[in-house]
């Protein structure tokens, strides 16, 4: 095990490391700056960078012990850098939890839209079903709690919150998120025939558009 005061690196098996960080925050910033590395041919090789809410596991690594060594020497940046394309996604404001987000958020059901889509979202990671990105970039005084009951039925395209988080669920699937919208075309976020089957990856930046908006 391998520490500095900001990231700790763990073994995960003979050719992997889990790299752990404070928060999400950091841990953005990190899967930032491995990807810049490794694009300008900096990083040693690896396999696959796969980030968590506060992990980032390395796996394909030739040399653990000598990437953690290297690793406890860096300087974790403040925050992810914020460039490259941006995906922008339709959304008709029309979840049957609107009402309920608009009374957290101490505003009008119609002013949810407004202050949703006004921002631009950073893929974290991705998980729980394929094609299912959790999005930073809501301040914390627009952050919900999950529904006290969850749904056995989400249905595919359901734009969604839950605490720090913003989602679109590609598929139906039980969930207890809080739906705001729907995407109209839910087969564009998770399309197998589609060379990179992911509409959403890790770092994507996103920007929900209201749909009478996107013409």
């Amino acid at each position: 095990m391998t520490r500095n005061p900001l990231l700790t690196a763990r073994p995960a098996g003979r050719h992997a490391l889990l790299v752990e960080l404070p928060d999400a925050e950091r841990t953005a910033a990190f899967h930032a700056e491995l990807l810049r590395r490794r694009a300008a041919g900096t990083l040693p090789p690896v396999e696959e960078i796969v980030p968590g809410a506060r992990t980032v596991l390395l796996d394909g690594v030739r040399d653990p012990e000598a990437l953690a060594r290297r690793l406890a020497g860096w300087e974790v940046p403040a925050g992810a850098a914020d460039d490259g394309a941006v995906v922008d996604i339709a959304v008709r404001y029309d979840g049957p939890d609107l009402s309920d987000v608009a009374a957290l958020w101490g505003v009008a059901p119609h002013e949810v839209a407004a202050l949703h889509s006004s921002r631009t979202y950073r893929v974290a990671f991705c998980g729980f079903a394929p094609g299912f990105g959790y999005l930073t970039g809501l301040p914390p005084e627009l952050h919900v709690p999950r529904r006290a009951t969850p749904r056995t039925r989400v249905p595919a395209g359901a734009v969604a919150l839950a605490g720090p988080y913003s989602a679109v669920y590609p598929r139906s699937t039980p969930g207890g998120w809080q739906l705001i919208g729907t995407v109209p075309d839910p087969g564009l976020l998770w399309d197998p025939a589609r060379e990179r089957a992911a509409l959403l990856a890790p770092g994507t930046r996103v920007r929900f558009v209201a749909a009478e908006d996107a013409a």
